[in-house]
């Protein structure tokens, strides 16, 4: 796992503050001073970059970036005088930290697969791209509120929040920055409500004028009881106590600000649109951007391909298959080539682009031009016709002269489920901790740069909640279309019929409802235990694909495991959820809110999976979730994102605009039945290892679960009962992160002021406080 930490604003002495007596282990110092920054972990030395500029001011920019130095300065004096979205408009995927005077910026991502934690320290703020680490340096405990939240509404904001497993560090949410000014005694005052209010930042990026329980950016506090208001916003930080009548910050540890660098559209009135074909042109340009910069990047050539670490010949081996035996990818760069149409475009659009795919001196992938492309087949399931069109798709794409292509066939010893119990600790719980097993299989035979065509659906696709929205713009023919598709997805039924008036009905309901009773009405939901209709099992008397667009209609909804948690925990989460109605939010419309949640979820599942999944020396790219590509891709007009089939007519362009248009039939058909059918079988083959892991499974110890029952879903579920299998994925991966969490050794500092105990200490886990 590679991350950055650092520090701001301190208020110990100059041995702290230099990192003298305390520091990450194995790490790399960025700079030093009194608020130094390291990079932990085996960064290549290309994925570390600092420039300066004017002597006082000096940017750190941290993995796949395609700005030249040049840019990077320019940046550098955008965000001095406030633009901080300047340092977030580059190709690539990365972090930047910008340093001037005092005053320190860490930029996330717009999607959250680069996040951003804090937390305070020592007077100050400790920020890290991880948030273990932080939870060591303060020795924090767990918070089973925020897993209980993880559980019930795992892509609501207004259950989550900021938050995150360990008590006290908080997350930056996507789209925001954080900022860290030094103190001084008149930085800030709060009213005689206790509302804290800040002086206007550079260029008008501060937070002045914003009141401290805002929803999406906190205001310049004072420390200690001068402090931060109300404490209860979802993106700002709380637990510094209520400010006192009319007084003045002291502010001897600076000030912590959360800042959105987005401009947000108005809910009176639309946003401009954007002609259909120049936005398909841009996205079409961001791709191939975004696919350019891994392409230009130094190639790397992994450890293990250096003398004496070859067995030697193997019988029915050759050199790929004993490299991938030992978990070492090749050399260039590789592409996932599932046949879908996320994954066939990388790869298509990296063999396609000039230049050299491969290694300059051959290296890797044969030829040292051609593109490493991994297919995975599974041998453990019943082969079915949505498979066997998957392959013949990959195949036919593969047949690209600059394509190496490579199959990984593998049975049961990798389906879901299996090999729990061993693997890495992650930095937060997910579903791809049941499935890493199976990720390593594929991505080992990779290469050392692999493309993913992760986040795709989440950025082209439209969340159905946007049909709502369309109604608010007074496009009703708009909804014929994708409302025809819903009613021929199940196939013909006596539904059908209705099915395009149903859906008419609640997209209405939806852009009626205001936010503060949609979400009110899902904390009842949680009291009732009412999921039928929230999960989209039953919703209006109709299930499937229907049934699931239905439930997704709504401002917010419980996710799928929230079935099987306990009164209380569902509780807890009622009143998270009633508290954040009853805040002040920033007013969006029902879709776009939906569609950043549902981003935002499937990017922190992805960063998960790449460190479940994590082979040493090889880098996972996801270009989809790049910051230059989900801005082009939020510039699709609503009425061209929810047409049937419109992201497989986006990547079509993208592709006919870089020269492919040879692509083989069915193209672009979704293949999510072949992943269900995986998950039922995976859990078949583990039924007996999964009830003995919930023999006493620590979920319950933490009062989120009652073991009995989530024996008997797991019974019912491996017996081919409909239950919802992405729940069951949450539960599983949540005990197993907490076994691993509980039985880990050692720390992430170092240093003769490093903290006595690690996160969690005393291996024990707190009962919630209800």
């Amino acid at each position: 796992m590679r991350w950055l930490v650092g520090w701001g604003n301190i208020a110990s002495g100059p041995s702290l503050a230099q990192g003298g007596a305390l520091q990450p282990v194995g790490a790399q110092l960025i700079w030093g001073g009194p608020d130094p920054l390291w990079a932990v972990g085996d960064w290549r030395p290309d994925e570390v970059r600092v420039v300066h500029a004017d002597g006082a001011a000096r940017l750190a920019v941290l993995g796949c970036c395609g700005a030249s130095d040049d840019e990077l300065r320019t940046g550098l004096l955008a965000a001095r005088g406030g633009a901080l979205r300047h340092l977030t408009a580059w190709p690539g995927s990365y972090t930047a930290v910008a340093q001037i005077g005092r005053r320190l910026t860490i930029a996330g991502d717009l999607a959250g697969a680069r996040p951003v934690f804090y937390t305070p320290w020592e007077g100050g703020t400790a920020y890290a791209t991880a948030a273990l680490p932080l939870a060591d340096l303060i020795e924090a405990q767990l918070d089973i509120g925020h897993l209980a939240a993880l559980l019930a509404c795992p892509d609501s904001p207004e259950a989550i929040g900021d938050g995150t497993p360990y008590q006290g560090v908080r997350r930056v949410p996507p789209g925001h920055a954080l900022v860290l000014r030094g103190g001084s005694a008149t930085d800030g005052f709060s009213d005689r409500d206790g509302r804290a209010y800040g002086r206007d930042g550079p260029g008008g990026h501060g937070p002045g004028g914003y009141e401290a329980n805002g929803p999406y950016a906190t205001s310049n506090r004072a420390d200690g009881a001068y402090g931060a208001a109300y404490g209860d916003g979802p993106y700002r930080d709380a637990g510094h106590g209520a400010g006192h009548t009319g007084s003045r910050g002291a502010r001897r540890g600076g000030s912590r600000d959360v800042i959105g660098y987005e401009p947000t559209a108005s809910l009176a009135v639309a946003a401009p649109q954007l002609d259909p074909g120049q936005a398909v042109e841009g996205v079409r340009e961001a791709l191939i951007e975004a696919v350019r910069v891994r392409l230009a990047a130094p190639r790397y050539a992994p450890e293990a391909e250096g003398p004496g670490l070859d067995p030697g010949p193997v019988p029915g081996m050759g050199p790929a298959e004993r490299r991938a035996a030992r978990g070492a990818p090749a050399a260039g760069v590789g592409a996932d080539l599932s046949g879908g149409s996320a994954s066939g475009t990388l790869a298509l659009l990296a063999a396609g682009l000039p230049g050299v795919p491969g290694t300059p001196l051959g290296h890797g992938t044969e030829a040292g031009e051609r593109l490493l492309a991994v297919t995975f087949n599974d041998l453990a399931t019943v082969p079915g016709r949505v498979r066997e069109a998957e392959l013949e798709r990959a195949r036919v794409i593969a047949a690209n002269p600059r394509l190496h292509h490579v199959v990984v066939a593998a049975g049961a010893e990798v389906l879901p489920y299996a090999a729990l119990d061993r693997g890495p600790l992650t930095d937060e719980p997910g579903p791809a901790l049941v499935s890493a097993e199976r990720h390593r299989r594929r991505l080992s035979a990779g290469s050392a740069d692999h493309l993913v065509g992760h986040g795709a659906r989440q950025v082209l696709d439209a969340h159905p909640a946007r049909l709502a929205d369309l109604l608010l713009d007074r496009r009703r023919r708009h909804l014929l279309r994708p409302a025809t598709a819903l009613a021929r997805a199940d196939g013909p039924s006596a539904h059908s019929f209705f099915v395009p008036f149903t859906v008419y009905r609640a997209a209405r309901k939806l852009a009626r409802t205001p936010y503060r009773e949609g979400v009110e009405a899902v904390a009842s939901k949680l009291l009732d235990r009412h999921f039928a209709e929230a999960d989209g099992a039953e919703g209006d008397g109709v299930g499937g694909a229907v049934g699931a667009s239905l439930a997704a209609l709504a401002w917010c909804r419980p996710g799928p495991a929230a079935r099987w948690l306990t009164g209380e925990a569902l509780a807890e989460v009622s009143v998270r959820l009633e508290t954040a109605a009853a805040r002040p939010v920033l007013l969006r419309r029902p879709g776009e809110r939906r569609a950043d949640a549902a981003l935002a979820r499937h990017a922190a599942d992805h960063r998960v999976f790449e460190q479940a999944a994590e082979i040493r020396s090889q880098r996972l790219h996801a270009p989809f979730l790049d910051n230059q590509v989900v801005r082009a891709c939020r510039a699709l007009p609503e009425a061209l994102r929810v047409q049937p089939g419109a992201r497989a007519s986006v990547l079509r362009a993208v592709l006919a605009g870089a020269g492919i248009r040879d692509l083989p039939p069915g193209w672009g058909t979704p293949s999510h039945a072949s992943h269900t059918v995986a998950a039922r079988a995976g859990l078949r083959h583990a039924i007996d290892d999964l009830i003995a892991l919930f023999d006493a499974p620590l979920l319950a110890d933490a009062g989120l679960v009652e073991a009995r029952v989530v024996r008997k879903a797991l019974r019912a579920a491996a017996d081919g009962e409909r239950l919802p299998l992405d729940g069951i994925a949450e539960l599983v991966s949540t005990e197993v992160w907490l076994r691993r969490l509980l039985a880990r050794r050692g720390t992430c500092w170092t240093g003769s002021a490093a903290p006595r105990q690690r996160a969690v200490a005393g291996g024990v886990v707190p009962r919630p406080s209800l």
